[in-house]
């Protein structure tokens, strides 16, 4: 972005008015006065508007549903005040929300409680999607059943929602954590734990999900065993819920997803690009997710709105593995200004 407010180079501070060489009519010289006092009073007020809040700093992790994000950014649509930050991880894009060092970012839901437990403000501004077959448990063929995971290496991410996925699975056959070898592998290393025979089952999404698959990994079970449960949302601190670009950040994700909806192959090739992935293996991992429009967005972040009583099976879920020490509390959970006075245009 340009400077706004320049000054000449070399110098620190802008030269002092000068009329020039030699002798002007008092009349003439009075004139300039005023011209340069009006300049400077004209200048004083632009250099006090030049005053900025600092970046709206957001942080994206690898997952699909988050690529509306980066999307408009490659297509110009982000407002000025906004910041990308690439993430590793789910619980990498939590701690730098904790330090400070994020003002917001792309969490499940399950993550973002976790993160309110442990004492960083957050409230979900948008939800990004919902997963509904994206993430999901894979094991090698020797594992033919989840009950066949008994005392085998599952890999995932640490985040709440590796935990979350393997703990319903393993429940469909009266399984727990505690009956599984738990490893802790971020996604972009799991395809090389998985080559290199370290783990026997691991829980992941796409794209890795499908190399996975292609390598010969089998589907136990997925997030269309347990509906309506993960939910992915931008999560902002909540003293940074001012923020002057944070209305344009949600206008440029619909706009992304306009763009997702009515020029797909485009959009494809460009996420593809991004992530040096395949345009099939983008096309798969977004069928295993939904992506709710705006009408959808409203409806799930309204006051005690469906989001709530997914919150609260969470809390329970998260307390019975023991990730939470307390019910997490509920207050201020979303805001659903941005999505209810956001008025869009058809594309």
């Amino acid at each position: 972005v340009a400077d706004l407010c320049p000054r000449p180079a070399g110098s620190a501070e802008r030269p002092p008015c000068s009329f020039g060489g030699g002798l002007v009519p008092v009349r003439f010289a009075c004139y300039r006065l005023g011209i340069a006092l009006v300049l400077g009073l004209s200048l004083s007020l632009l250099l006090s508007g030049c005053s900025r809040p600092a970046p709206l700093r957001v942080g994206i992790n690898p997952w699909i549903g988050y690529e509306t994000l980066p999307l408009a950014a490659q297509l110009g649509w982000l407002p000025e005040g906004v910041e990308l930050h690439a993430t590793a991880s789910f619980s990498a894009s939590a701690q730098a929300l904790a330090e400070g060092t994020l003002d917001a970012a792309g969490l499940t839901l399950e993550e973002m409680l976790l993160a309110r437990a442990r004492g960083t403000p957050l409230s979900a501004v948008l939800v990004f999607d919902v997963s509904a077959g994206a993430d999901m448990l894979l094991a090698r063929a020797e594992v033919p059943s989840i009950a066949n995971l008994r005392g085998r290496r599952v890999g995932f991410e640490s985040s709440a929602l590796g935990p979350l996925v393997l703990s319903r699975a393993l429940a469909t056959v009266d399984l727990t954590l505690a009956d599984v070898e738990r490893q802790l592998i971020p996604p972009e290393e799991q395809f090389a734990a998985w080559q290199e025979g370290r783990i026997d089952a691991v829980v992941t999404y796409g794209p890795v999900a499908t190399r996975l698959e292609r390598a010969g990994a089998r589907r136990l079970f997925d997030s269309r065993q347990m509906p309506n449960a993960i939910f992915d949302v931008l999560a902002v601190r909540r003293e940074r819920l001012d923020h002057p670009a944070l209305p344009g950040l949600v206008e440029a994700h619909f706009r992304a997803l306009a763009h997702l909806e009515h020029n797909r192959d485009d959009a494809l090739y460009r996420i593809a690009h991004r992530h040096q992935a395949t345009f099939a293996e983008v096309r798969d991992a977004l069928a295993g997710i939904t992506l709710p429009d705006l009408t959808g967005n409203r409806d799930l972040l309204r006051a005690q709105g469906p989001l709530y009583p997914v919150a609260m099976d969470l809390n329970g879920l998260l307390l019975a593995e023991g990730l939470l020490a307390a019910p997490a509390d509920l207050g201020s959970l979303t805001d659903e200004r941005f999505v209810q006075s956001l008025r869009m245009t058809a594309p």
